[in-house]
């Protein structure tokens, strides 16, 4: 789960990284009123989950209450590469001497944790990594060892920080790998890091991704979703533990494991381009438990999605046979009854997988078309949808 900057920013402050006060705004009134208390410039910067702020106009340095409300009229409601602004972020304006970047991340590749940073922050980092590579340190982290004063000062020597804010950059790291730790994070992300004209370091802005596999840990990150911009139907599939993603297309697609899943997007994908140009319409993971609850609850929320034409299920039976699977789709049918309205073309295979076709030619639903094969499967599922357009 990303957050917004306010969002990251009070999650620095909670382990100590040092930031400015800043409050949140919803309507340029409310902006104004917050610019009156802090009676000094102030910047007014768009909420958004994105980069780019500052060059699409989302960020605007404002010297007075009423300048902040014109500033802010301008900002709510503006397009950032497809995110609307909802709300904006008032702070105190700030000198800046000179601007660093600093990150941890989850280093998916080496399997480990690594830290980034360079005295050349400010702009965008993969700028900095592709014109000037050397002048991005990167710094594998052991997990177990993780970020005392001493790997901390390793960093800062690497990164080749000024000497005279060297210690406090250091202790920057290390309360920011708290943070990193304690929340389940896979990135934490400051950009700048800046050092004022009075040499004090603070994390100017902020960006931070939760592990949302950890959220069971941490009651308090629901408080942090978004429900205005939250997808009703990736909501809803939330709420029933499924692993659900919308996408832009007409092919529902539920399928047993990540990688199967995966694979089903791009068979669909390529199959649609003889149909009209047709895609899928979701990523719908049931995992290893195929029962008549789950697929009644994936096949709900498929079909909630006005855009669907057809439902591609696509299972290959292991730990669930093919029989469970097949009893699961006919029975969750049955719990639909008329709200299931969209043809299904479903692809077994795997254990169990003649007893499992059996069942389902036996129950000879009208809107169940079994194909053997994934890619005709597939075919079928983007001719439906074609056809119901």
């Amino acid at each position: 789960m990303d957050l917004y900057e306010y969002q990251a920013k009070d999650l620095f402050a909670a382990h100590g990284v040092p930031v400015l006060p800043g409050a949140v705004a919803t309507t340029p009134d409310e902006a104004e009123s917050i610019a009156a208390e802090y009676g000094v410039p102030v910047v007014v910067k768009a909420q958004v989950k994105t980069g780019g702020r500052g060059k699409a106009g989302g960020v605007k340095l404002a010297e007075n209450p009423a300048e902040t409300k014109t500033k802010a009229e301008a900002i709510i409601g503006l397009d950032i590469k497809g995110h609307t602004v909802h709300r904006v972020l008032v702070t105190p304006a700030s000198d800046i001497a000179e601007e660093y970047y600093f990150s941890f991340l989850l280093d998916r590749a080496n399997r480990t944790f690594l830290a980034m940073a360079s005295v050349e922050g400010g702009m965008d980092i993969e700028e900095v990594a592709a014109t000037k590579p050397e002048a991005l340190a990167k710094i594998a982290i052991d997990p177990i060892a993780g970020v005392d004063a001493a790997k901390a000062n390793e960093i800062v020597a690497a990164a080749k920080f000024p000497a005279e804010v060297a210690d406090q950059v250091a202790d920057v790291i290390v309360k920011l790998w708290e943070t990193f730790v304690s929340e389940d994070a896979t990135l934490v992300e400051v950009n700048p890091l800046v050092r004022d004209p009075q040499g004090k370091i603070v994390a100017l802005d902020g960006k931070v991704t939760l592990d949302e596999n950890a959220g069971f840990r941490h009651p308090a990150h629901a408080e942090l979703v978004d429900k205005t911009t939250e997808n009703p139907l990736e909501a809803a599939a939330k709420a029933k533990d499924l692993n659900y993603v919308k996408l832009d297309g007409e092919v529902g697609i539920i399928g047993n494991g990540a990688g199967l899943v995966m694979s089903t997007l791009d068979v669909v994908a390529y199959a649609g381009e003889k149909h009209g140009g047709v895609k899928p319409a979701n990523f719908l993971d049931i995992g290893g438990g195929a029962s008549a609850e789950v697929m009644a609850n994936g096949l709900e929320i498929i079909l909630s999605d006005p855009a669907v034409r057809s439902v591609f299920v696509n299972v290959f039976g292991g730990i669930t046979a093919c029989d469970a699977v097949a009893n699961g789709i006919v029975k969750a049918l049955e719990i639909l009854g008329s709200e299931a309205t969209k043809p299904l073309v479903v692809r077994l295979d795997g254990n169990n997988v003649v007893e499992g076709r059996r069942i389902l030619a036996e129950a000879n639903h009208p809107l169940v078309t079994v194909v053997d094969t994934m890619d005709n499967a597939a075919d079928r599922a983007a001719e439906l949808a074609a056809a119901g357009k």
